[in-house]
């Protein structure tokens, strides 16, 4: 695009400064502030209280599921967890939260003054630090009718659901990201990889982007040097994939390289990411803090975890991440690529479970990370999403040890489970697909093989041994792939040489 500098002229030029704001939906089972179920899921509205819509007279009420969660993320995130917190009121004018503001935290958030160490695709580790970690609700979903994909511009009239207003959200907001240099897409993508797999680990959320769960706002700056003020930012807002992420930052260093190349400046304002042309656009220009005119809120008390709860929620705190990859990485004696290959599939939790059912860790790596990764791509589906399950792919593996399937066989298998057509044992059956057995019926196949082919035969017995491929493909085509290739092997040499 004409408007871009080139990525590597723009990062050889400027320093690029990240910033995150990591917005994770909490899985409890009722809203943040009031008892309506968690969920935008339903008709439109239906999942809603007096307090979800903000009537008057409706009070809130902390969740204290919520607030365990929020002490469990950063404490994750080797954060500070504050003994007394309050909420405040985020006065803004948002058409899905009826009350007209947003209960968040200002000034006294649960968490702060954190850490979270990064590891990115050539194992080298990235520290990012993290400013605050706070609770508030999300606001409802806006359906804008008659404008163009979907958005407000050009639209008729839109429509509001309140089902996700109240939804319980931490945000995570990181300091300035600095000394990244040219790999800062790829830092800012692998440290939302890293905090989503920290929000399944603590299970405290699905943690699912593709559904909204977990998204991020990027902040993207750039100054002329490492040494030089920080320049004016820009937010694009709601980023919710791994990819767009990266895209989002190259694209803005780029775009802003431009600018500031040329003696423009940077307006601060938010931005909005487009899937499609893999760009961004300008929103509004960005409130500072004060511009939403934050003051505590009156109906809520404050929060004052006890510090027994916290040393009793750290001392529970599951395996983290990082640590688990160095861990299964060297039991299961996988190179560092074949580990960044399964990470970056979203791979190691259905590998490391099929590992539990049974099946040996190559063996899970190379099912999950091989043909039916293909197949799912295919049907563009998510690992999680496709029907064979850890337990049948360690069943097909071991069908493949007890040399009922070989390979071939065990992919066409592992396509019937993928279409439902049950086990891989049930499909193995259902399908013809077991490796013949029967010796007479291979012995005929050999026979009628060497009987077709004198020539090959003449070859093998004057020392060509390697031209016997050509007489197994005609006993494997007779046996419709089926035959034991080692036996087949040894029956044909057996009855040429007799």
């Amino acid at each position: 695009m004409s408007d871009l500098m080139k990525y590597e002229d723009a990062v050889a030029e400027f320093d690029p400064v990240l910033g995150l704001e990591v917005h994770v939906e909490l899985g409890t089972k009722t809203k943040m502030f009031d008892s309506a179920p968690n969920s935008s899921l339903g008709e439109p509205n239906t999942r809603v209280t007096p307090v979800s819509v903000g009537l008057p007279g409706s009070l809130p009420v902390a969740n204290e599921r919520a607030v365990e969660y929020a002490i469990k993320i950063g404490l994750a995130l080797n954060c500070e967890i504050a003994p007394f917190c309050r909420f405040a009121r985020k006065n803004y004018f948002y058409p899905d939260l009826a009350k007209a503001y947003q209960i968040s935290q200002f000034d006294e958030p649960i968490a702060h003054d954190g850490y979270v160490d990064v590891e990115l695709d050539d194992g080298e580790i990235f520290r990012v630090n993290i400013e605050r970690a706070h609770m508030e609700e999300d606001a409802g979903k806006n359906t804008h009718i008659g404008g163009d994909a979907g958005r407000i511009q050009g639209a008729a009239y839109s429509l509001v659901d309140y089902n996700r207003a109240g939804v319980p959200l931490v945000e995570i907001v990181s300091r300035p990201i600095e000394g990244a240099g040219a790999k800062t897409p790829q830092v800012a993508a692998a440290y939302v990889r890293t905090l989503r797999d920290i929000f399944r680990a603590l299970e405290v959320s699905e943690a699912r982007m593709e559904r909204g769960n977990v998204r991020a706002d990027v902040n993207v700056s750039l100054r002329p040097s490492p040494d030089a003020p920080l320049g004016t930012r820009t937010e694009t807002k709601n980023v919710n994939s791994f990819k767009a992420i990266e895209k989002t930052v190259t694209f803005e260093i780029r775009r802003q390289a431009k600018i500031l190349s040329e003696g423009g400046k940077v307006t601060q304002e938010t931005r909005h990411w487009h899937e499609d042309t893999s760009s961004t656009s300008a929103g509004r220009e960005k409130s500072d803090a004060e511009d939403y005119r934050y003051f505590p809120e009156p109906d809520l008390v404050p929060v004052a975890p006890a510090r027994e709860w916290v040393e009793e929620l750290r001392a529970n705190l599951p395996e983290l991440p990082v640590a688990r990859r160095r861990r299964l990485r060297e039991e299961y004696g996988f190179s560092d690529m074949e580990m960044r290959d399964v990470v970056n599939a979203d791979a190691l939790d259905i590998i490391e479970a099929t590992v539990k059912a049974g099946a040996a860790p190559q063996a899970a790596r190379k099912w999950w990370m091989g043909e039916i990764s293909r197949i799912a791509k295919e049907k563009n589906l998510d690992l999680e999403e496709v029907a064979a399950k850890p337990a049948d792919v360690a069943q097909l593996q071991d069908l493949v040890d007890q040399g009922k399937l070989n390979d071939k066989l065990a992919r066409k298998v592992i396509a019937g489970v993928l279409e439902g057509e049950g086990t891989p044992a049930e499909v193995m059956k259902a399908r013809g697909l077991e490796i013949v057995r029967d010796t007479a019926a291979l012995q005929a196949a050999v026979a009628q093989v060497i009987a077709d082919n004198p020539k090959v035969v003449e070859q093998i017995k004057g020392g060509k041994v390697k031209a016997i491929g050509a007489l197994m493909g005609g006993v494997m085509r007779a046996t419709k792939g089926q035959a034991d290739a080692g036996e087949a092997r040894e029956m044909i040499l057996k009855q040429i040489n007799g």
